[in-house]
């Protein structure tokens, strides 16, 4: 396998494992952590509180970014991911074993959104830095195509979590709520040796290590570059509210709303994924060709148009074609993303800004979006108004897209994102 080859390999595997663990949650927080954490008050209530834990630990993802892309930017991407990974997973097995409400009460729902948080924190310096590997190593011209690799880990960790809550249903069976939820939060520790033992084979980014660290480099950012940080937000905002609508929320409303079983909404969940790790690449290849802003512009606009259809097709049970085409479409807009991020920023400042812009959209789409839609379905009685605040988020995204294209030519950069092609 040529070198970068195995970096791309090695950063997916860990970011893989990592969106197991952090999008393991979201599953059970629609599948079980309302009856386990929260059983006394009434189940709405309870399924609104189970999100808004799902949501702290996007509120700890900015943070996160800002402490481990300042170190990133120090000391070097390689050391930080394996401690993000590392950390991670540990929290993550650490919720498998938590006594839940009956047990010891109020201190069991404290003690998930302490581990959660804990998660989000790391997690918000995984994803930068994971695809600056990636995109620093590669060639030129296929830094889409290389950087890709890494949000394939997206997917194939939601198929992952999603898988393991199957088997364990299958498993546990009746005692799902007693001991078989369990189980998928235990595997992390497997997962993370994996993940451990491809990630330490690899070397630290060739353009990093012949760049002059600067003191202090989200001081840097937020003095020279807070237009793009805004910016990038918003692009990331309008994607993270529609994926997490349809891993999350969508999983909730097909159980306790449409009647469907559970196995059928995993299932559902599972091959769209994995037909957006498909697509992922595929758009970031062709964003290699004609460029990103038409791809990703491409991208938003599905979101603007499939997100009433998506709901039609819940309602009349079409349940697996909403996901495939909600899942692929949007993989327009993030396939190309960890080279577009990338792009934005000077490389002694890259993992800050990167890690900020990015965990900042993620807080205000994903981290909000399962709690807000609830709040929505719950207020209005109508698929409509949740359609309407995912259109309204993939406006704002196509806004910043051409908004941050227009700034490009006046912020031109010194240094190159990647290592020049020897093809």
């Amino acid at each position: 396998m040529s070198g970068i080859r195995k970096v791309a390999v090695a950063s997916a595997v860990g970011n893989a494992v990592e969106l197991y663990d952090f999008l393991l949650y979201g599953t059970a927080s629609a599948l079980v952590f309302d009856k386990l954490f929260f059983p006394q008050v009434d189940p709405r209530i309870g399924v609104l509180l189970s999100f808004a834990t799902f949501g702290a630990g996007f509120l700890a993802r900015p943070l996160g970014g800002v402490v481990i892309g300042h170190f990133g930017d120090r000391i070097g991407r390689r050391t930080m991911l394996v401690l993000t990974l590392t950390t991670t997973g540990l929290a993550t097995a650490l919720i498998g074993v938590l006594p839940t409400y009956h047990s010891v009460g109020i201190l069991a729902p404290i003690l998930l959104v302490f581990l959660r948080v804990v998660q989000g924190f790391f997690m918000g310096g995984e994803q930068g830095g994971a695809s600056l590997m990636a995109v620093e190593h590669a060639p030129a011209g296929r830094t889409g195509w290389y950087g890709s690799w890494i949000f394939i880990g997206s997917p194939v960790g939601l198929v992952l979590a999603n898988l393991a809550m199957v088997l364990a249903t299958s498993i546990s069976g009746p005692d799902f709520l007693s001991w078989g939820w369990r189980l998928p939060f235990l595997l992390s520790l497997v997962l993370v040796a994996i993940g451990l033992y491809v990630r330490m084979s690899i070397q630290e980014s060739p353009v990093f290590a012949r760049t002059e660290a600067v003191r202090l480099p989200i001081a840097d950012v937020l003095r020279d570059d807070w237009r793009r940080v805004l910016l990038g937000a918003g692009v990331n905002l309008g994607f993270n509210m529609f994926i997490f609508v349809l891993a999350t929320f969508a999983v909730s409303f097909s159980r306790k709303q449409l009647g469907m079983s559970q196995n059928t909404v995993l299932w559902a969940i599972l091959v769209g994924s994995f037909a957006q790790a498909v697509s992922v690449p595929l758009f970031a290849r062709l964003s290699d060709r004609i460029g990103r802003l038409p791809v990703m512009l491409g991208g938003a606009l599905f979101i603007v148009v499939f997100a009433f259809p998506f709901f039609w097709l819940l309602d009349g049970r079409y349940l697996m074609i909403a996901m495939i085409l909600g899942f692929v479409g949007s993989g327009a807009l993030f396939g190309p993303m960890p080279a577009y991020y990338a792009e934005l920023f000077q490389t002694n400042v890259r993992y800050s800004g990167v890690s900020l812009s990015y965990q900042l959209g993620a807080v205000l789409g994903g981290g909000l979006s399962p709690f807000i839609a609830t709040w929505l379905i719950n207020d209005t009685g109508g698929t409509w108004s949740v359609a309407t605040y995912l259109v309204a988020g993939a406006i704002v995204s196509a806004v910043c897209l051409l908004a941050i294209g227009s700034l490009r030519p006046q912020l031109a950069r010194e240094d190159s994102v990647a290592e020049p092609s020897t093809t």
